[in-house]
């Protein structure tokens, strides 16, 4: 009788355990976003159908433009820019923070949310209120 109590009680655990787990985190992904994310695509949706193309901020022969996030939520955006000198990389700083599957970023005092569509272990990709997507890559 008391190992099938016991046993009950296990299964009740895992029960609810599973339920509250689930629903609070629906359509959240978990994967980590801290990381610095290459520029790698952008776009937006016509028609119903996703275009992304290369990224024409990206500067030719140099390194790509980036985002990166940190632990203690920094975050900094790189830009390289050909029109003084070669691939010089121009920064900018801010905070960002995450609430389910969106993005905030404030950086040089400019407040931008936008929608985490896919998060994985080597890509973000991010959409806004516009429409815009930017494809991000692990670095």
């Amino acid at each position: 009788m008391k190992k099938r109590s016991m046993l009950l009680a296990l299964v009740l655990s895992i029960g609810l355990f599973a339920t509250s787990c689930s629903d609070d985190n629906e359509g959240e992904t978990l994967a980590p976003l801290a990381g610095k994310w290459n520029i790698t695509k952008v776009g937006s949706t016509v028609s119903g159908q996703e275009i992304l193309i290369d990224p024409p901020q990206n500067e030719s022969g140099c390194a790509k433009d980036y985002l990166e996030l940190k632990l203690d939520n920094t975050a900094t955006e790189g830009d390289y820019d050909s029109s003084v000198s070669a691939c010089a990389l121009e920064t900018n700083a801010g905070i960002y923070s995450r609430s389910h599957n969106n993005l905030t970023t404030v950086i040089d005092g400019v407040t931008t949310t936008k929608d985490i569509v896919n998060l994985t272990l080597s890509e973000l990709k991010v959409k806004d209120a516009n429409g815009a997507i930017i494809v991000y890559t692990r670095n």
